[in-house]
């Protein structure tokens, strides 16, 4: 029988339970058995180990032992430098490596004299012992002389013969005394000595932080927020990984100092220039952003490299450690309540750049383009133009947005057309309004000269999903898409190619850019672009074009969710820093109350606009039965002379009309046109015939 025992203990439940609940505790007497010893030296070993005092005593040692290394071979090296030319020779290289060849020429006589004048000393070492030799001769004969002569004197003043030696026994005395001094001194000088050297070592060291990074103290080792110097950045780019770079940094004689500009205080940061070497390109260190910005103590987002006018240079924007995170203040519109705008000569404030300028867009004559990521702030960029722009009495707005849910609201009573909603019939209604905004458009330039016209700003929010939509007209014209054919996309490309210069503009915003939802000519007819945040590379070229990317503009760097409302911006309406293709501003957000309180105060400064939420279409007509009925008697009829009898019975149907349109309507029906004497005709049978094959099939269709 085993010599365990359980038992079993009935505990008694509260009263408050069911009293037939009984509660059985198992106890075993099987004793624990004993942590093996080696067990538990290995967990103290452990705990001693990880422990944060054994740990910051290591790194002490290390540390304090690396700085006397590291500062031997600082000096090691600056006594090479002094008593060789090496100092010179990285000069030469250096100015060689930059172009600078006068400079280096300059050092190279700089060597040579040196070389000339150590050459003079080793050659006067050939013959300085003899002329120590004499010299000491020399001087210990004069100086005897001289000691005796005293001693004379003295005598003759003493009346005493023996003052001649006295001032030479003074002398021995003197070295004696000295000899003496020395053998005391010297046992100690021999151990001490080294002590006081290798304290000298360690405070160059210490001086110059020259440890490996985990053995600095808590305090250095972050570099959290540390201001920004000249040798922070030489170092940052000489650690890029760039092996062109490290090696022409290391062979420069100022250590790469002369690759910088000097740093200015740039907003929240600092800013610099930064020359580089030859063989080293712009783009490797665009490239190597995140390593750079790590070697700076700061976060990606914390730098942004761009391409000035020098050649081979690249400038750095550094901001203050944590700086971007901290909210801009409100926008002038919402504490400015006598804020007026002007259309033609006026800005609008939009935010802040990165050095903390304001940042003031001109609306003039601009087609805009307002893209990023879903839930980024497009909406409240773009309306916080528009709320501006509303202050100017003279500005006429016609809005579709497209996502539906209020954004726009504000709106109704400014905007003379207000389409709200996410369905294909609000991308009907959205596409009739630009065709509407064309009409006008035509109007104006077929006005006589000098005729002034008011701003009139087409504004489509979510412009992807009228370019997404797959509805089609009477005559299958798509609405959607980015062909020919497609009204959407036709009638943003008139307005593109003639509006500005009548005051009718198109503004878009849109999401997520792709060759799909947001075709290159529509993109690329914007004169002012912007991009919030983005996925990828490509998407900030669709959305800034090459030239801004490739001038260091990167929507696609900035943070998902944290950096809303921060815009990256191409325009020649924004004041942009010479040489650079694009400018970062983070932009104010204007809340949607705050929206309808400043869209109130513009209101009152109208007579009242009557909005409409819906575009008016004309009667519903059959395109077939029409075409029938202007042909007339006649067996043929030339299709110019159809499209002008279909103008003249419907200008709001056939207005607009083109060869293309009346084509595929009767290729659609089965009776296209033809050719009759080598010009296209209309035959008046086939249209008959299709006329009456279409009511017999729907004459079967209704009675089956």
């Amino acid at each position: 029988m085993s010599d365990n025992v359980v038992r079993l203990h009935k505990t008694p439940e509260p009263a408050a339970q069911d009293a037939s609940v009984t509660t059985l505790t198992v106890v075993s007497d099987t004793p624990t058995p004993p942590v093996p010893l080696w067990v538990r030296s290995g967990r103290a070993v452990k705990r001693v180990a990880t422990d944060e005092r054994t740990t910051a005593t290591l790194r002490g040692v290390a540390r304090h032992g690396m700085y006397t290394f590291n500062g031997g071979r600082i000096v090691a090296r600056r006594t090479w430098d002094g008593r060789t030319g090496s100092r010179y020779e990285r000069m030469i290289r250096a100015a060689e490596a930059a172009g600078n060849h006068e400079l280096a020429e300059e050092w190279e006589e700089r060597l040579q004299r040196f070389r000339d004048a150590r050459h003079r000393r080793r050659m006067d070492l050939l013959t300085s012992p003899v002329d120590v030799a004499k010299g000491a001769a020399i001087g210990t004969g004069m100086s005897i002389g001289t000691l005796v002569a005293l001693g004379v004197v003295m005598a003759l003043n003493t009346k005493d013969v023996a003052d001649v030696i006295t001032p030479l026994t003074a002398v021995i005395e003197f070295i004696g005394l000295l000899i003496t001094i020395v053998q005391v001194v010297w046992p100690y000088a021999i151990t001490l000595g080294p002590l006081f050297a290798l304290l000298a070592l360690w405070s160059v060291g210490r001086k110059q932080q020259a440890a490996p990074n985990w053995a600095l103290p808590d305090n250095v080792r972050s570099g959290e927020g540390e201001p920004i110097t000249p040798s922070i950045v030489v170092k940052a780019l000489r650690d890029l990984g760039v092996p062109a770079l490290r090696n022409a940094i290391k062979e420069m004689g100022d250590a790469g100092a002369s690759m910088l500009g000097p740093i200015r205080i740039a907003g929240c940061g600092v800013e610099v220039d930064v020359t580089l070497p030859s063989g080293v390109s712009t783009v490797e260190v665009q490239n190597k952003r995140r390593k750079l910005a790590e070697n700076l103590t700061r976060h990606e987002h914390e730098v942004f490299i761009t391409i000035p006018q020098a050649a081979r240079t690249v400038r750095l924007w550094i901001a203050d450690s944590g700086a971007l995170d901290e909210p801009i203040g409100p926008s002038p519109l919402v504490v400015d309540e006598s804020l007026t705008a002007d259309y033609a000569k006026g800005r609008a404030p939009w935010g802040q750049d990165l050095r903390g300028d304001a940042a003031l867009l001109s609306l003039y004559q601009r087609m805009l383009l307002v893209t990023g990521l879903s839930n980024q702030g497009k909406t409240a960029a773009l309306r916080a133009l528009a709320l501006w722009l509303a202050f100017d009495r003279t500005a006429e707005f016609r809005i579709a947005d497209l996502k539906g849910v209020g954004d726009w609201a504000m709106f109704d009573g400014l905007a003379t057309v207000l389409i709200q909603g996410p369905t294909d019939e609000h991308v009907i209604e959205a596409t009739e309004m630009v065709e509407d905004g064309v009409e006008e458009m035509n109007r104006r330039l077929q006005a006589p000269p000098g005729t002034a016209f008011p701003p009139l700003i087409l504004l489509v929010d979510e412009a992807q999903v009228a370019f997404m939509c797959p509805a089609k007209d009477e005559q299958k014209r798509p609405y959607g898409g980015s062909r020919n054919e497609s009204r959407y996309f036709m009638a943003c490309r008139k307005v593109h190619n003639q509006g500005r210069a009548v005051n009718v503009l198109l503004w878009q915003g849109t999401q997520d850019p792709t060759d799909q939802n947001l075709p290159k000519l529509v993109r690329e007819g914007a004169h002012t672009r912007a991009s919030l945040a983005l996925g990828t590379e490509s998407q900030a070229r669709m959305a800034l074009g090459d030239k801004a990317v490739d001038g260091g503009a990167a929507p696609h760097l900035l943070r998902q969710g944290l950096d809303k409302g921060t815009l990256v911006v191409a325009s020649d309406g924004i004041d942009i820093p010479a040489g650079q293709a694009s400018i970062t501003v983070r932009t104010h957000y204007i809340s949607t109350d705050d929206a309808k309180e400043i869209a109130k105060r513009a209101k009152a400064l109208r007579d009242g606009v009557t909005t409409l939420h819906a575009i008016e279409r004309g009667e519903e007509r059959d395109p077939l039965a029409d075409i029938a009925s202007v042909l007339g008697n006649a067996s043929r009829v030339l299709t110019a002379d159809v499209l002008k009898r279909l103008s003249a019975l419907s200008e709001d149907a056939y207005g607009r009309w083109t060869p293309g349109d009346l084509k595929r309507v009767l290729e659609d029906a089965g009776a296209e046109p033809y050719k009759s004497e080598g010009r296209m005709v209309v035959g008046r049978d086939r249209v008959a015939r299709a006329l009456a094959n279409r009511n017999n099939e729907g004459s079967a269709s209704a009675d089956g």
